[in-house]
This record gives structure tokens, C-alpha cells and sequence, in this order.
């Protein structure tokens, strides 16, 4: 989610407008890059209290495998997020969106927005869409089929020609409003072990126009947010209910070298373990059992394992940190340092971090997170620790109750547990699974229109750009 969707709060409406546009086909290619300046820019302090802000608000038929290219490196010194690039429209024009599990649409912002960001911080250039440059673009109306399945049926007082709106409103008042359109995605199609050809789809997408909060800001802006969640809205699920697409993805992020993979498609090597998805949730929520720290179960009331809203634990990769109930991070904490009496502790801009010269992967036990179906998570201290220059480590577990009074309750699993293992997505079967992974190597996909079986490799796109992020990754479309 654009951390935290679990605070986020999206409504669609209808209003009149007066653009229109003729319909058409689709094409498309997306590249993932980092969204925060690399803990080369002199900026890394800034960068992780901007992590915790930007975590808070957001708490048939088949085609070929499509390769789109991923960038990012998620950890809180560095990018801590991930953004590809896609091209919309026809002449297809380059957009630069966040990718995010835990919200449900794709939205761009629109050349009719107001507070719309013309120039980004991270040294992107950022693109307006025009609906009426595109000439395959076409707004989405009230009585059209998109809309009324949305809302669940026709909208009272809606008439022909009035457009279906949208608005998204996030936890920390940042917004977004405009309305749905259709038009051209472009991506490159994998036909064979690291060759492409251009494919295409026809998606429905956020015409954003009016930004508000956060999203209004040139700082760290992008051009907007690409949703993989469940909802029939997302980009998934609109290319899966046109039968070009299974409705399974995966990632794999690499926080050792950078980069890593992100795979839309019938993952087949390696085999991953897997746990039922919550039924009936708007995130991809899991059945968490118990938790141990040094292969010692921790002692904790059932209560905090229980699903149910506003409580529930969430695997969310648009989440850099992982929060925890303030019950569960105590006595996580009190485990992790139980053989660390002598440590000092100081804070830097809220996080917990201490000083340590020797290696925190000898020195600080495993956490393991133990889930339905006896599918278990191992959390190594590289990764909930992250180091903050001089022999300093800062704790990447934050305490929930201190975030947000609807996440409290919350175990929410970002980027920084998630790293390092290659996590699968399979909504076909409602499972999730994961497992320790080597992200700077390969996978293999299945090409389910011709049978074969694929290599792919984790890539570099982002060495050659001019504002210096030296990892990336390969966003791969299985069609």
C-alpha cells in the first residue's frame, strides 16, 4: 500500500465534466525506480523521518511473459521505495508511478490538475497526461460498465457523457481526485530467455486532477501511484478479467546489491511454501500465529493474532518499515537486546538505534514469524536493523501505537522483512507465499500461451541516470 493503506480511505464518485475522447486499444512497459534520494546524497537523515511520514499516511487466452523494468533499493537510508516506468496513450508518453500492493488503482496525474507537481526532487521528468493528445484515449462515463461494477451499480442521477470520478483520501489529509479513463499501456513482452517485443492492453486509470497534501509537493514527487491490489479496479485484475493475465504476481528485493525482480505471471522456479490469504479483506491479509526470536516462542495473548478490521496482520511492499502492535514490539524488542544489557540507546528522529562495531548477523538472533499452514517468515538482523553511518543501527520494527490510532492494532510487513526472499502473490488460488532468495540471480516463468519455461535475471536500469541510483529492478509481465 502506499504505506499505510490500511488508513486509507477511497471513495468514487460521479460529477459532470465536459471532456470526452474516442476509445481505443492498449500497449504498455513499466521501469520501478527508487523514490528517495540514495544514502550517498548527503540527505539520509532527512530521508528517514520522510520514510515514516510517507509510511504513515498510507498505512483462457494468455499472452507471453512482458519484461518492465524495476528500480529501488528499500532500504530507509537509501530509496526506500519503489516507482517503475510506464508508457500511456498513443504516441505512448513515459510516466513515472509508484508500484504499490496495497492500494487498487493506477492514477496519473492529469493536465488539467491543479497543485499538480511539475518538477520532481529525484531528478525525473514528470509528465502530465492529456486525455485529448491521445488518440486512443477515451473517458470512462457513469453508465459505463467500469463504473457501475466499482460502485456497485449505476449511481443515482447519472446520465450520458458525465464522467466517472474518483477520489482517494489518505490518512495524513495528502488526496488525489479526478476521473477514470481508458487508454493504450504499453510493456515489453518476453519471448524468449531475455528478448522482448513490444505488447499491449487496454486499462482504465486515474485521471488525476487535483493533488492535495503531500502529492501536491515537487519534493519527492512522481507522476503517480500503480495499485496491485485485489480490487476489480486494479491494473491486475482488469487484465486478468480479459483474459490476458493469470492473477498472480511476485517480487524479490534485493537490499545486499540493490535491484531484483517483480513478475506478473506463473512463477515456477523456485517453488515457494504458501499461506491463505484472508478472505473478505481489501490487503493481502495473513493468519500470523506466533513469533519467536532466537528460536524461542514469545509469550503473547491470543488477541494479537486475531484478523478483523482495524486489526489483522498485512504484507504490504508499498510499506518500508514493518509496525507492530505495542504489546508485540515490546516484547520483540526486549528478546532482540536480551543479551545486550550494556547497550546504549539513542534516537534519531524517533527511531531506536545504538552503536555496534561487530556484525549484528553474529551478534542479534533471528525473528521468525510463523504463519497458517506452517508457512514461516525469517526476519535476520541485516534486515531489522539497517545502519545509519558510523557503526550506528537503527531498528526497522516501529511500535504501532505510535503511528496511527487505526493501525495500532496492526502487524504490518514492509519492505524491509520482506526483502531478500522471493515473495508470490497468487490470487488465482487466495495464497501467498515466500522464500528465502537470492534476488540478484534469476527465476524462471512460465510462458502459459506457448508452454515454455523462461529465465529471468535480475537487472540494472539505473546506473546510466543522471541523479546516480546505482540499483534497480526488472518488473516482468508474464502474459
Amino acid at each position: 500500500m502506499a504505506p499505510h493503506a490500511v488508513i486509507l480511505a477511497a471513495t468514487l464518485l460521479a460529477v459532470a465534466a465536459t471532456w470526452s475522447a474516442p476509445g481505443a486499444a492498449a500497449t504498455g512497459v513499466f521501469q520501478v525506480r527508487r523514490k528517495f534520494p540514495a544514502a550517498g546524497s548527503g540527505h539520509a537523515s532527512g530521508n528517514i523521518s520522510a520514510l515514516r511520514a510517507h509510511d504513515g499516511f498510507r498505512h483462457g487466452r494468455l499472452l507471453a511473459v512482458a519484461d518492465l523494468p524495476l528500480g529501488g533499493l528499500g532500504l530507509p537510508t537509501d530509496t526506500g521505495l519503489y516507482f517503475t516506468e510506464i508508457k500511456l496513450g498513443t504516441p505512448p508518453k513515459r510516466y513515472y508511478v509508484q508500484v504499490d500492493t496495497g492500494s487498487d488503482i493506477l492514477w496519473v496525474n492529469c493536465i488539467s490538475c491543479d497543485r499538480c507537481p511539475r518538477k520532481s526532487g529525484l531528478g525525473l521528468d514528470l509528465t502530465l497526461y492529456d486525455p485529448k493528445a491521445s488518440s486512443t484515449g477515451s473517458a470512462v462515463n457513469c453508465d459505463q460498465g467500469f463504473c457501475a461494477a466499482t460502485y456497485g451499480g449505476k449511481l443515482p442521477g447519472c446520465t450520458s457523457n458525465v464522467p466517472c470520478e474518483y477520489s482517494v483520501m489518505y490518512g495524513d489529509g495528502s488526496s488525489t481526485t479526478g476521473f477514470f479513463v481508458t487508454d493504450a499501456l504499453q510493456f515489453d513482452q518476453v519471448t524468449g530467455n531475455g528478448q522482448t517485443l513490444p505488447g499491449n492492453a487496454n486499462v482504465t486509470f486515474g485521471c488525476g486532477a487535483q493533488q492535495g497534501g503531500d502529492l501536491g509537493s515537487s519534493n519527492q514527487a512522481l507522476d503517480g501511484i500503480l495499485g496491485f491490489g485485489q480490487a476489480n479496479t486494479s491494473m491486475l485484475s482488469q487484465l486478468a478479467a480479459a483474459g490476458k493475465v493469470k492473477k498472480i504476481f511476485a517480487h524479490c528485493l534485493d537490499t545486499i546489491k540493490g535491484g531484483g525482480i517483480f513478475a506478473i505471471g506463473d512463477v515456477v522456479q523456485p517453488k515457494v511454501k504458501t499461506t491463505p490469504l484472508v478472505a473478505d479483506m481489501p490487503h493481502y491479509n495473513v493468519n500470523l500465529k506466533s513469533i519467536d526470536v532466537g528460536g524461542s516462542t514469545l509469550q503473547l495473548p491470543s488477541h494479537v493474532f486475531e484478523t478483523g478490521e482495524k486489526k489483522g496482520t498485512i504484507i504490504d511492499s508499498g510499506t518500508t518499515l514493518t509496525y507492530l502492535p505495542e504489546l508485540v514490539f515490546k516484547e520483540v524488542m526486549l528478546a532482540v537486546f536480551n543479551k545486550h544489557q550494556d547497550i546504549t540507546f539513542q534516537h534519531v528522529q524517533d527511531f531506536l538505534c545504538f552503536r555496534y562495531s561487530g556484525s549484528v548477523d553474529n551478534g542479534f538472533p533471528t525473528i521468525t514469524f510463523h504463519f497458517e499452514d506452517d508457512l514461516a517468515l525469517h526476519v535476520y538482523p541485516h534486515e531489522y536493523f539497517f545502519p545509519n553511518g558510523n557503526d550506528i543501527y537503527c531498528v526497522g520494527f516501529q511500535n504501532g501505537a505510535l503511528q496511527s490510532k487505526d493501525g495500532k492494532d496492526i502487524v504490518l510487513m514492509g519492505d524491509l522483512v520482506l526483502s531478500n526472499k522471493l515473495v508470490v502473490y497468487d490470487l488465482e488460488n487466495q495464497v501467498i507465499g515466500w522464500t528465502d532468495y537470492n534476488c540478484s540471480s534469476s527465476i524462471k516463468v512460465k510462458d502459459d500461451k506457448m508452454g515454455a519455461i523462461y529465465t529471468v535475471n535480475s537487472h540494472d536500469i539505473s546506473s546510466g541516470w543522471r541523479f546516480q541510483w546505482h540499483k534497480s529492478l526488472i518488473l516482468l509481465l508474464l502474459l
